[in-house]
């Protein structure tokens, strides 16, 4: 698993500065209508799940495990696709599918992180950006009367602390990974795998 992660740092970074373009655009447009605000999360979302497929796709060519990036990735995908194919259907559920994506990708992280403590330091990051992922979809379900303001709010400021602590993890990832030397590269790994 550590070789995986390693070696595909970058899909990590990408999905944090994905979400943290999506934080500057809702801070950059307070006054965003309903309809931006779906459009733009529906890109974001499966930009995400797309990345996340990827990294289970990674992982399982490494013979580790992969269900919960998968799972994690599905479920982006889906919440992306839903939000740019039915735009105004969406808008009357945004704040549900917003809270219910964010609890399904949190508890995926916290579950993929358990997994991943003894494999690399910093996990914790990942820990975190699930358990904030959970509790914004928990407050999204508690109080879904807010106004659409408090939306774009609340949305670009878990985007922005979901990218940072991403774009940390990967980094400390990459760091890890050149300090390591008996930990082979991306082309190694490919090369060991087609031998086998």
């Amino acid at each position: 698993m550590p070789v995986v992660l390693a070696t595909n740092w970058w899909a990590l970074a990408i999905r944090g500065v994905a979400a943290i373009i999506f934080a500057i655009l809702t801070f950059a447009m307070p006054g965003i209508t309903i309809a931006v605000l779906v459009i733009l999360f529906g890109a974001y979302a499966l930009v995400d799940g797309v990345f996340a497929v990827i990294s289970a796709i990674r992982a399982a060519h490494g013979h580790r495990r992969w269900g919960a990036f998968l799972a994690e990735g599905a479920v982006g995908i889906l919440a992306g696709i839903i939000s740019l194919t039915m735009p105004a259907a969406i808008a009357a559920v945004l704040v549900y599918l917003v809270a219910f994506w964010a609890i399904v990708t949190g508890v995926l992280e916290i579950s993929a992180a358990i997994r991943l403590r003894r494999h690399i330091p910093g996990e914790w990051m990942l820990i975190l950006s699930g358990i904030v992922s959970v509790l914004f979809g928990i407050v999204a379900f508690w109080a879904p009367i807010v106004g659409a303001l408090a939306i774009v709010w609340w949305l670009g400021i878990y985007a922005m602390i979901f990218g940072v602590l991403l774009l940390s993890l990967a980094f400390r990832i990459r760091a890890m990974h050149r300090r390591n030397p008996f930990l082979p590269d991306a082309a190694t790994v490919r090369q060991n795998q087609a031998s086998t």
